[in-house]
């Protein structure tokens, strides 16, 4: 391939700082077991000071609770490995930021299990005016691999739910 042919493409994260540029939209992140990667991808984008408004590393079952308002009830039930606490999360990070969309991670980066979920479970939770949904993920490698796909599965989901969004209106 000649030097001219090369061309740098953007990147996920850049992509969805533009989208959510022109859209007039916002984004915070709620995140466990990627411990601040989805919030360090996002903000890597130049412009991303325009759309994102902060994140929250609730690493801690507790601080789930108590930053985030996943229910107890989804802790004693499905727990923290599950759809359920996922889009918790993302619902609890939109509202305590007042963003337009807000997306979290949980899961199992190993080396053990977790919940008696084997390592490689993880979810992806989306939340923004049209509700909230998640995504399950079930992710093969070491850890910091399992947490490299969770950034780049979260920001990919991400940017596919954005579209589907209408825009806010004035």
């Amino acid at each position: 391939m000649a030097p001219e042919e090369i061309t740098e493409s953007p990147t996920v994260a850049a992509q969805l700082v533009a989208t959510l540029q022109v859209r007039g939209q916002t984004v915070a992140t709620a995140e466990s077991l990627t411990g601040g990667l989805v919030a360090g991808a996002i903000t890597a984008a130049a412009g991303a000071s325009a759309v994102y408004v902060g994140g929250v590393v609730t690493y801690a079952t507790h601080a789930k609770e108590e930053l985030l308002a996943v229910p107890p009830e989804v802790i004693a039930g499905p727990g923290v490995v599950s759809a359920a606490c996922a889009e918790a999360m993302a619902g609890g990070v939109r509202r305590l930021l007042g963003t337009t969309f807000g997306v979290a991670t949980t899961g199992v980066a190993g080396p053990d299990e977790q919940e008696g979920k084997p390592v490689g479970t993880v979810f992806v939770g989306l939340a923004g005016p049209a509700g909230v949904t998640s995504y399950a993920l079930h992710l093969e490698g070491d850890r910091v691999r399992i947490r490299e796909a969770t950034v780049e599965a979260a920001l990919a989901l991400l940017l596919e739910h954005v579209p589907r969004e209408e825009p806010r209106l004035g």
